[in-house]
């Protein structure tokens, strides 16, 4: 038999074993309901140093004085006859109609060469210098840089095309001419008017040196899988029309639907079309006023009597220089969310359209560019996306529903997603990519996908949205 001591501690530790299990229990219950309750939600941009914005490694010594030289044009400022504007040093050539005064501009976050800021720039330019431009309801100061496009004229046969938000008139730099802002507000009204947000350019020129045959390979790789989640795509073409291979007929990569085949071509339009500034690829302004018509044309273009070399080329190959040497940006380091994220990412689909490497050609001029990885979680090609996301717009062989892949890296800094920049939230953006057929739309590509991303615990789909907010 126990001594009475013995007996009491015994019952003690009996008592106390008897109440660790009345806590423990109940504490095992409440973590149990609150991950019961537990919600995946984006985190929001990812905090940090940005990552982005500098030089590809292993350049040359004049490889990297093209590069600060081409970023220097990218920031510069723009005013109709490249005087001092408001306190501010500028260059030739602004308008007259135009969406924003520099490259630099609409393309700065997380840093020089990314997408919209925290702080819209339109906003503070509509007022510039002495203007007097309304800025319409699609601009806030809080929401994405957006160009316009009406999908129809007036008489209702297929417009697409951009119309630029300001005008010069009333400029102290453009004295004498008039130009009526379009129509926003009807257009909004009548929903006859989408929107496109600027595409980071990180990492453009890895892009620009993966060969055809690899975008190509790639497109029909896994095509059995691809096949069973309903993922087809197509390479747009330089010919524009589908299934016809016109006098080029090599695959475009660049654009929200892939429409522009090389950096060149891809700055000298936006040159013309965002800031109105004429150049040797678009000699010709948009609108051709004759009492807005202030400089000889093409304003930009080769300085053939430059004594310093880097001075020759005109600002869209210094552009392109620039866009071509910028690094790719670096992702978040590896956490055990992040990785298992990743693993998500690949079983529910997403990487079959966003192909998470590609590789460069091993015969590139730049050396740097030359046999790479490249991690842009793309395929570069177009997808049929379904009828909400489709903006009715057609560029090259792209209808109107189809998209090219936004590639994905540096998508934790990010503000805003899809093409018009409708979103913040990560979520919203996946679920956007289940659409309906509808006309002469079919359903989007993405639907299985997504439906698999939404089959997964929340606990999984945080780990793929922590996945997503490292790139």
């Amino acid at each position: 038999m126990m001594s009475p001591i013995t007996q009491t501690r015994f019952a003690l530790v009996l008592l106390a074993l008897v109440l660790f299990m009345i806590i423990s229990g109940s504490f095992f219950e409440d973590v149990q309901s609150q991950i019961g309750r537990f919600t995946a939600q984006d985190s929001g941009v990812r905090k940090g140093p940005s990552g982005a914005g500098g030089m590809l490694q292993g350049l040359t010594f004049q490889e990297k004085k093209v590069f600060e030289n081409g970023k220097e044009q990218f920031e510069e400022v723009q005013s109709v006859l490249g005087c001092t504007v408001d306190g501010e040093d500028t260059e030739l050539g602004l308008g007259p109609r135009f969406n924003l005064d520099s490259c630099g501009g609409c393309h700065a976050q997380p840093d020089i060469g990314g997408t919209s800021p925290f702080v819209n720039p339109p906003v503070e330019v509509a007022k510039k210098a002495g203007a007097n431009n309304d800025v319409p309801s699609f601009i806030r100061k809080d929401g994405p840089v957006r160009e316009a496009r009406f999908k129809h004229h007036a008489d209702g046969t297929v417009d697409g095309g951009v119309h630029a938000l300001f005008t010069i008139s009333r400029r102290t730099d453009a004295p004498g001419c008039w130009l009526q802002q379009p129509d926003f507000r009807s257009a909004v009204a009548r929903q006859n008017v989408v929107f496109r947000i600027p595409t980071p350019l990180f990492g453009a020129g890895l892009i620009e040196a993966i060969d055809d045959d690899t975008i190509l390979a790639n497109l029909y790789a896994h095509s059995a899988a691809k096949q069973s989640l309903g993922i087809r795509g197509r390479a747009n073409r330089t010919s524009g029309r589908p299934n016809t291979s016109g006098n080029d007929g090599t695959v475009t990569r660049f654009g929200w639907k892939a429409q522009n085949k090389s950096l060149e071509i891809f700055s000298g339009e936006a040159y013309n079309v965002e800031q109105g500034i004429t150049n040797e690829l678009f000699p010709q302004k948009r609108d051709e006023a004759p009492a807005c018509r202030f400089n000889a044309t093409p304003e930009n273009r080769t300085n053939i009597d430059a004594t310093n070399p880097l001075d020759v080329p005109g600002d869209v190959v210094k552009f392109a220089l620039f866009m071509r040497l910028l690094a790719p940006p670096e992702p978040a380091k590896d956490e055990v969310s992040i990785v298992h994220g990743r693993k998500l990412f690949t079983d529910v689909g997403c990487a079959m359209c966003h192909t998470p490497t590609l590789h460069t050609g091993k015969r590139v001029a730049v050396t740097a560019l030359q046999d790479k990885d490249v991690n842009l979680y793309s395929d570069l090609v177009l997808h049929n996306m379904g009828h909400e996301l489709a903006d009715d717009i057609v560029q090259g062989a792209a209808g109107g529903d189809e998209f090219r892949t936004a590639p994905l890296w540096c998508l934790g800094k990010r503000i805003f997603f899809l093409h018009d920049g409708r979103t913040r939230d990560l979520l919203e953006a996946i679920q956007a990519h289940a659409g309906s057929g509808g006309g002469r739309y079919v359903p989007s590509e993405a639907n299985q996908v997504v439906m698999q991303f939404y089959r997964l615990s929340e606990v999984d789909k945080q780990h793929l949205l922590n996945f997503l907010r490292s790139l």
